[in-house]
């Protein structure tokens, strides 16, 4: 499978692509915000965007830092998996009324933010609420162009 549109081949697309992966660095790299969440609402947009070669990446990529496989597996149905920590579901519910904003009248309901405002102060929530927009916008260019998913390595990426 051949992507419609080569993002990496064309000038405009790599340098916008560029600026998208440096902002999500600077969350990586300079926020408070636990690794382990970033990965869980990472993979958790591309599952609900369809992104097979985010998902694919964040899989991974949580193995790799020696996340299990059963949190892994039970991102999906996060409701009813008793794997994750308060703080994370907090995470995840900020995660899919984000990321489903079209679906929901209101957009992200105050009862999501202030459960997330419980576990997280204002620069982690700062950094959960860029991480949720700058995965939705990777999510969005890599199902538009149909990236293929599978052959992804940890690291990869720098």
């Amino acid at each position: 499978m051949e992507p419609r549109l080569n993002l990496a081949g064309s000038p405009l697309a790599a340098k916008s692509m560029k600026y998208i992966a440096s902002a999500s660095r600077v969350i990586i790299k300079e926020s408070t915000l636990p690794p382990a969440t970033q990965d869980l609402v990472m993979l958790r947009a591309s599952q609900i965007n369809g992104c097979g070669f985010c998902t694919d990446m964040h899989t991974k990529d949580l193995a790799h830092a020696g996340e299990t496989s059963v949190r892994i597996n039970l991102v999906a149905a996060w409701r009813e998996a008793t794997v994750f920590t308060d703080a994370e579901r907090a995470a995840l519910e900020l995660t899919e009324q984000g990321t489903r904003i079209a679906d929901a009248a209101g957009g992200v309901t105050d009862e999501a933010w202030a459960t997330a405002a419980k576990h997280y102060d204002e620069e982690q929530l700062a950094a959960l609420v860029s991480l949720i927009a700058l995965i939705n916008a990777a999510n969005r260019l890599n199902v538009i162009v149909q990236q293929p998913a599978g052959d992804y390595q940890p690291g990869q990426f720098g």
